[in-house]
């Protein structure tokens, strides 16, 4: 599901009408019925409501006209606000409100005394439709409509507020807040959700949102290079439960080898074999340094293991390289996976630089693996492999690393740090942390919407690099950014699950182990938690 900016919704409307031959009114009509349903599915029985329907003057405001007048269609009797002239009302919100108009026409609020005289009229309102601005600011609130939105957050806690696209007050195209707002319980968005639907902290602030579609073809966003940020969505990723073919066998989906682990640092590895094969990977296998071999063989009796020889801190020796033994052990395997708890001494860190170089199959890079290239990015060879076949997995700590700069400025330009970073160097980058995003060498990026703060806790990211590498070894016909968005979600899905059985204090890493099959379960159904 595309996530689009005010001018690109507008744009993609223009081309609805223009391209597509769907009437600019006919969008508008579409908006208020998928309002309207979205009140009878959710608030029934609407007759026990006492409704009012706040309109501004612009689309947004035509919007609500269409939801005034299907109410009354069925019998309803809502209280219409216009905030503003009738004589500005311009284009469609000018014929929906001709329309209305048949019924009876809206209460013209145009200033403050005007507001102020009807404000005591509203008591007793138990729903506020909130058709006010939509999409279409770029600047705070100011004198008489902040008036407004302060009145009704303050005067009327207790009902419950559907906000048309998106509150009054926030910016359609920043998770940030630009100033005051109408608080909402719920939004109703059009073909697709905005920025501020799904980004922090405005996405806080939107309630629950639904995205209904209005008449726009899919192929009208379809192949756009400005489109580039995407919603995964359940349907997005359903393919990974997909049932198996009866004549399977372990060999059908792949050998993960995990390049991870070193003394005091076991946990980390045995943990990402497990998320491998809990993926559904056929088989997974640890190569990790001598003395941490026994403590990792006895985390799991379903991987297999091979020692390496170990520096004097007991991580992986350069010399694994030796007669060409680590060649030996890639050889045959699908996809590697390097750095959960391999340590960060700089003979490892090398071997790290060398094995993310010259393997050409599949490369999941997280934790102390990153750390190898932190510094020292120009040692990444983007050809050792195709085009986003390399994933790393950074954090925005281990992401400020790799890129030179601090972590608030990652933080403050997640979206533009992950893509410039996955095009620069042709990976593909999983950006961690709430909504994590999943970048592509062709500059599309996937927001992920599943997950909780029940899962910052150590060794979830080892999950994460199991799952990612257990998904790659299964299907690799798929691309690559599409598996990994589709892992992230599964991760975030099971994390959810856990969080339902323990809570989010108590959750541990293992706990999102034991939620994957039922993730896989619910996604094999159709259903979220």
């Amino acid at each position: 599901m595309k996530i689009l900016t005010a001018s690109q919704m507008q744009r993609i409307d223009r081309l609805t009408t223009e391209q597509y031959g769907v009437p600019s009114l006919t969008l508008m009509e579409n908006a208020g019925r998928g309002v309207v349903e979205f009140l009878v599915e959710r608030l029934a029985p609407l007759e026990s409501q006492r409704i009012a329907i706040l309109c501004g003057r612009g689309n947004n405001g035509g919007d609500g006209m269409v939801v005034a007048r299907m109410l009354r269609e069925r019998g309803l009797k809502p209280r219409v606000l216009l905030f503003a002239n009738p004589q500005s009302v311009r284009g469609d919100a000018a014929a929906n409100l001709d329309r209305l108009t048949g019924s009876g026409a809206p209460e013209i609020v145009e200033d403050s005394q005007a507001w102020q005289s009807i404000r005591p009229s509203l008591a007793g309102t138990t729903l506020f439709v909130d058709a006010l601005l939509g999409t279409g600011l770029s600047k705070p609130l100011e004198v008489f409509l902040l008036e407004v939105v302060r009145d009704v957050n303050a005067s009327f806690p207790a009902a419950r507020v559907v906000a048309v696209d998106l509150p009054s007050g926030i910016s359609a195209d920043t998770g940030e807040l630009i100033g005051e707002h109408l608080r909402a319980d719920s939004s109703v968005t059009f073909t697709a959700p905005k920025i501020a639907h799904v980004f922090p902290p405005a996405c806080e602030r939107v309630g629950e949102w639904l995205a209904k579609p209005i008449g726009t073809p899919a192929e009208a966003m379809e192949d756009d290079p400005e489109l580039f940020l995407n919603l995964t969505t359940r349907e997005d990723v359903a393919w990974i439960a997909r049932p198996r073919k009866l004549t399977a066998h372990k060999g059908t989906y792949g050998h993960v080898l995990i390049l991870a682990g070193s003394v005091g640092k076991t946990g980390a590895a045995a943990m990402a074999a497990k998320a491998a094969l809990r993926a559904g990977a056929g088989l997974a296998t640890i190569a990790t340094a001598q003395s941490a071999l026994p403590i990792i063989a006895s985390l799991g009796m379903e991987f297999m293991t091979e020692q390496l020889p170990e520096t004097e801190a007991g991580t992986i020796s350069l010399r694994a390289t030796d007669y060409g033994r680590l060649d030996k052990l890639v050889e045959g395997k699908t996809v590697l996976a390097v750095g959960p708890g391999i340590g960060a001494v700089p003979e490892t860190a090398e071997l790290v630089r060398m094995v993310v170089n010259k393997y050409p199959i599949p490369v999941v890079l997280d934790a102390d693996g990153l750390n190898a290239f932190a510094g020292c990015m120009d040692a990444f060879r983007a050809d050792a492999r195709p085009p986003g076949a390399t994933v790393l997995t950074p954090h925005p700590g281990e992401m400020a690393r790799l890129t030179g700069q601090t972590t608030a400025a990652i933080q403050a330009h997640r979206v533009e740090a992950a893509r410039e970073f996955a095009r620069k160097w042709q990976v593909t980058l999983v950006l961690k942390g709430f909504r994590t995003l999943t970048a592509a060498p062709d500059g599309q990026v996937w927001v992920n919407p599943t997950g909780n703060p029940g899962m910052a806790t150590g060794g979830t990211g080892d999950v994460l690099t199991g799952l990612l590498a257990g998904l790659l070894a299964q299907h690799p016909g798929r691309p690559v950014p599409e598996v990994a968005a589709s892992a992230v979600y599964l991760h975030g899905l099971a994390g959810d699950l856990a969080a339902e059985g323990f809570g989010q204090a108590s959750m541990i890493a293992g706990d999102l182990l034991d939620a994957v099959p039922r993730a896989y379960k619910l996604l094999a159904e159709g259903r979220t938690p």
